[in-house]
This record gives structure tokens, sequence and C-alpha cells, in this order.
């Protein structure tokens, strides 16, 4: 199993995600989930915590994995000081066992795209089902085969006063590669990191089929933050799934 680990991306990794709302994130995730009032809630693949911290705030007890432990010391020092912290564990989604089962499992920002063997997908599905109660529910949202297939040679640029990003997108064979430069001013010197990702392009029918043999009941898909069936061109969609009562 392939592990993905944040390097030196960790430590710019929220100033240059500043176009991600996760007030609206966080909202729309309560409103998929408004029959529910899960009190204990997962984080998989929770990054920097912010979606992490807000859960906490409101009551929940979190508990927060991921596979870079870069990305989960930014993610303790954001819930310093909290009544109510996040518990924050260094696990990957393929090898998620937690001590005792959640209500509500959420895996959000494309992190699912990560996963680039199919075996993979089934064990952390398999791994999500095992971590759930009885009736408890798990959301994910994905970038579509379109989108990730439209990155293909494209090139961005993300930059503040101390911090510059670059990174190159390239697809084949239904994967998209992203190599990153990362500069960071260290003084009057820059200091030039490198880091290289993956996301594969899942077909959204493939997926329902892996949590349905996961074990999952009631699978629903989303269009982006919205209520209702994805378009043809949605560049991403959600799924919502239930673990059965037994």
């Amino acid at each position: 199993m392939r592990e993905l680990a944040y390097g030196p991306l960790a430590q710019v990794y929220d100033r240059f995600t500043q176009d991600v709302d996760y007030d609206a994130l966080y909202s729309y995730l309560r409103q998929l989930i408004a029959d529910a009032a899960p009190q204990t809630v997962l984080d998989l693949a929770c990054g920097t915590g912010s979606l992490a911290v807000r859960f906490a705030a409101a009551g929940c007890q979190v508990t927060g994995a991921d596979a870079s432990e870069e990305m989960l010391t930014v993610a303790a020092d954001k819930a310093a000081g909290m009544d109510n912290p996040p518990f924050f564990i260094k696990q990957s989604m393929q090898r998620l066992r937690l001590p005792r089962p959640v209500e509500l499992c959420i895996c959000t920002l494309d992190s699912l795209n990560y996963l680039t063997q199919e075996q993979d997908v089934a064990s952390t599905f398999a791994g999500v089902y095992r971590a759930l109660c009885p009736g408890g529910l798990f959301v994910f949202d994905v970038r579509t085969p379109s989108l990730l297939r439209a990155l293909d040679g494209q090139v961005f640029l993300d930059e503040d006063d101390g911090a510059y990003c670059v990174w190159r997108g390239s697809y084949e064979h239904g994967v998209l590669t992203y190599a990153m430069d990362i500069f960071t001013r260290q003084g009057k010197l820059w200091r030039r990191e490198q880091e290289q990702h993956e996301e594969r392009a899942w077909e959204p029918d493939w997926l329902a089929g892996q949590l349905a043999q996961a074990g999952f009941a009631d699978i629903r898909r989303y269009g982006n933050r919205r209520f209702d069936p994805p378009a043809e061109d949605e560049e991403r969609i959600f799924f919502l799934a239930r673990k059965g009562i037994i």
C-alpha cells in the first residue's frame, strides 16, 4: 500500500488553501446529515484539522486521523487551547483502526482520490465500515474524472509574503500527477523543497459498487455542496452511505 504524507507543504498548506471555505463546508456536512446528531466523529485524512476543530467546537468527540505527522503537528497547534480538542492520531486511510466505534466518518477535499490502487480503496471502505457504529454515516467527496483530466498540462502558482508554490499537472492512465516546488523565506534567503502528489480519477459508479461490497447501504450521491444528484459536468461529487443496523 502506497502511503501519502504531506511534508514541506504542511507548513504552508493553510496559507495556500484560503479559498477553501471551511465554514461553508462544515455547514453543508451538517445539513447533509441533518437527520442524525452524531456525538462521535472521525475526520479521516484530517490534514491540518480545520473541520475536526469545527466539529469539536460544536461539542462532538472528534478523532482526526492522517498519515502525515507534519500535517498533524499543524492540526494540534490549531486545536491548542480548546476546551474540547480533537484527538489526533497518525494513521493512513488504508490501515484505519480505532479503539471505539464512531457515529460519523467524514473524508473530504478529495482525500479518496489520493488512493491510487483499487485494493487501497477497498481496504479504506472496509476499515471505515468497521469503525462505524451500526447505523453510522460515512460522508466523503471525490474530484471527478473530467476535472482531473482537465488539469493535464496546467501550471498553478500560489504565493504570499513568505512562501511561493508552483505546481504542474500531468494526467496519464487515469492518474493526475502534480509536481510541486515550494519556496519559503528563511531570513534573506529562500529555501526550495519539492513534493509530488498523485490523484486517481475514480468512476463514481465503481466507488458506489465498492461501498456496497464493504457492506454499506442507502448509498447516495450529490453534486458539489448541493442536495440534488450530480450534474454531467460536476467537478466534485459527495457520497453519503450508512452502515446497516444489525
